[in-house]
């Protein structure tokens, strides 16, 4: 396995554990957990799709990232304009 193999394995490893961790209800999507773990995930496939060129993986994972990106930081300012002052 070369670089971009690793890379992607990892990414795609994590994508799938956020997923097995939401279906046994251990962790919900609406927690910093598993937005994360998808943030972080399909980054790491994006890069690896981005290393061997396949520009449709590219534009999937890119979007996953964007979307998993904006969950988080819709995320923070939720819970921080839910703190009382």
């Amino acid at each position: 396995m070369n670089l971009s193999d690793w890379i992607g394995f990892i990414g795609v490893s994590i994508l799938l554990l956020a997923f097995l961790l939401n279906l046994l209800k251990i962790i919900s999507q609406d927690s910093h957990t598993y937005i994360l773990l998808n943030l972080f995930g399909a980054g790491l496939a994006c890069i690896a799709s981005i290393l061997i060129e396949y520009v449709p993986f590219i534009i999937l994972e890119g979007a996953w990232t964007l979307v998993s990106l904006m969950s988080w930081i819709r995320l923070i300012l939720s819970r921080k304009n839910l703190r009382p002052n």
